[in-house]
């Protein structure tokens, strides 16, 4: 069967003989992409850290439908989907978990005080995304709480190219997708809507869901004090199948909700520039274990988070300052958990000094945080570059990082589950060193790193009768190579694009009796992306998608994926296919994956 699918990829052999089409669309020179995550704005070339971008043009070519399915094609980015369309998914990054990673969007931190099983709840369409800024590594003194391995930043388009995009899919397993997509602009102010349902019966017993996103983005006054508005409503409902607990828990059912709204804005006064953020976000968690019967077990949780951040910048001849302070307050109401709140104070600061006519950079800084439940903790960093010509960077980072226990892992109680009030934060120190370089077209980029961690929270059983329960026992040494392979090219007059990465990480467990444990660490030991995005004629593009997989405890596997689209004027057709191989795997508590489906699409814009 598998011969049969590999036909697909006969129109990227036919471009290899294409003759030179004079009409072709030439390949554009793109400006750099300054990160905009952090206090200090610096184009991507300049940075001493681990970043990767996703462009609006990298999302188009992928094919695919959410920010889980277009993440899990990134080296060292495990995502852990349980089923279809990124319903419920879990993000690490370089072998932290869920909890350890840190979500925001155009900068405003999106972390859940219930649980990091909701990190990517309020991942947005991927219409409305302009870029993805990938933070590898440690990052609390940039972003502060559970960023401990690495964050995600999603920043959202100001402008659409067009006025409007009308976009409806169909698919395997009833799988129906519809999307709306609006803009408006004038010389002050601009506005930018979307909504989009997406539902399908399920590709096994009880995996069948219902979702829907609503996003509103305003800036206005920007002739003078520029406002930015930005809202979002995303609520998921999914037969859960073995996706919590043991696998054969086939009868769950979740229903989710997340919801953000925030006001921003840019405010340059001589060399400072100001970024005040005002925002609250909201989530809403219903788990029943028995679908049709909720009597047996339920669990409702609300969680709040309203911040205030305030950042700022200056330039001078001494360097680069960064100023921040971060005031946020969490609360939870559960039938489980309880009513429970904290309240944060983190305050950051960090310098850049240029030296050697601007070759060597050296940036120190830390963070300082205050919660109301767990002192105060100091977490130091520093990051050094250096350009050995206008080619090559090199560049490291140290810094220690932390996440304090989630209200799960202090309160949470179920008959074979307890939480427990006396958890420490988790501790860790990273050390990374990597180069950067650009050679010929090639650009590529290989670090390696090591992360020394401690305190880290496991659920642990001391007698077969008892209850596994929340305990400071974990000390890891996580150490990890990295590297990463882009290059941007034409055969003929067609436009190509060639991306590879390859992760190796090994998790040296310390002090721990795996068999009293709930969860073992399975980072993925071994993992390669490759990405190869062709225009293959003047209107008709494809991109191939291949994942290698291995974790130490299951068998390898592989997954290939395709998509090709056909532009004619305002209409695209396009063609996305999953898993083509048929691959049998696994992401996450012996969840299978679906065998191959496919998508048809039509785009009209207007």
């Amino acid at each position: 069967m598998k011969k049969y699918f590999l036909l697909l990829f006969l129109p990227f052999c036919v471009n290899l003989f294409a003759q030179q089409n004079k009409d072709s669309i030439p390949t554009k020179q793109l400006k750099e992409v300054v990160v905009s995550s952090t206090r200090i704005d610096l184009p991507l070339s300049e940075n001493a850290r681990s970043i990767q971008v996703i462009t609006k043009e990298n999302i188009q070519q992928a094919g695919v439908t959410t920010v889980a399915d277009l993440l899990q094609q990134v080296a060292g980015i495990d995502i852990r989907r349980r089923g279809i369309a990124g319903t419920q998914a879990d993000l690490y990054i370089r072998g932290g978990s869920f909890d350890q990673t840190l979500l925001l969007i155009d900068g405003i931190k999106l972390d859940d005080a219930q649980t990091g099983h909701h990190t990517l709840n309020l991942a947005l369409p991927l219409e409305v995304i302009e870029r993805i800024e990938i933070i590898k590594g440690p990052a609390a003194r940039i972003f502060g709480q559970n960023a401990f391995t690495g964050a995600i930043n999603i920043v959202t388009k100001s402008t659409l190219d067009t006025t409007g995009l009308v976009n409806a899919q169909a698919g395997s397993y009833g799988q129906i997708n519809v999307e709306l997509t609006m803009g408006s602009s004038n010389e002050n102010s601009i506005l930018l809507a979307h909504y989009s349902f997406n539902t399908a019966q399920g590709y096994r017993y009880n995996t069948d869901f219902e979702n829907q996103n609503i996003f509103l983005k305003g800036q206005f006054n920007q002739q003078a004090t520029p406002i930015d508005f930005i809202a979002s409503f995303s609520e998921r409902k999914f037969g859960a199948n073995g996706f919590y607990a043991l696998p054969t828990y086939a009868d769950q059912y979740e229903e989710t909700q997340g919801s953000l709204v925030a006001f921003s804005s840019r405010i340059n006064k001589g060399n400072w520039l100001f970024k005040p953020r005002l925002y609250w976000r909201r989530g809403q968690d219903e788990y029943i274990f028995v679908r049709h019967n909720p009597a047996i077990y339920r669990n409702l949780h609300i969680t709040h988070k309203v911040g205030f951040a305030f950042d700022a910048s200056n330039t001078s001849q001494l360097g680069q300052t960064g100023l921040g302070i971060d005031l946020a307050r969490v609360s939870i109401a559960s039938n489980n958990l309880g009513d429970r709140s904290r309240f944060m104070t983190t305050f950051f600061a960090e310098h850049r000094f240029l030296l050697i006519n601007d070759q060597l950079d050296i940036t120190p800084g830390v963070a300082v945080t205050n919660y109301t439940d767990f002192g105060t903790q100091f977490f130091p960093g520093v990051d050094i570059g250096f350009a050995v010509n206008e080619q090559f960077r090199l560049y490291g980072n140290t810094g220690y990082t932390y996440r304090i226990p989630t209200f799960t892992d202090l309160y949470y109680s179920d008959p074979t589950t307890l939480g427990n009030e006396n958890l420490n934060p988790e501790e860790a120190l990273t050390e990374e060193i990597g180069l950067r370089g650009n050679y010929d077209n090639w650009e590529f980029t290989a670090a390696a790193f090591l992360r020394q961690a401690k305190n880290l929270i496991d659920y642990i059983r001391p007698t077969e009768e008892g209850r596994f329960e929340a305990t400071n026992i974990r000390k890891v040494n996580t150490h990890g190579i990295e590297l990463e392979v882009k290059k941007q090219f034409k055969l003929g007059n067609q436009s190509q694009r060639l991306h590879m990465g390859y992760v190796y990480l090994n998790d040296d467990v310390k002090a721990i009796n795996i068999n009293a444990s709930r969860y073992t660490i399975n980072s993925l030991r071994h993992h390669f992306t490759f990405n190869y995005a062709s225009s293959i004629t003047k209107n008709l593009t494809g991109n191939i998608a291949f994942k290698h997989a291995q974790r130490p405890l299951q068998e390898s596997y592989q997954v290939l994926d395709l998509n090709v689209q056909w532009q004619l004027n305002d209409l695209r057709i396009s063609f996305y296919a999953n898993n083509i191989l048929n691959e049998v795997y696994s992401e996450s508590n012996l969840v299978p994956m679906p065998l191959g489906n496919g998508l048809l699409g039509l785009q009209v814009v207007f």
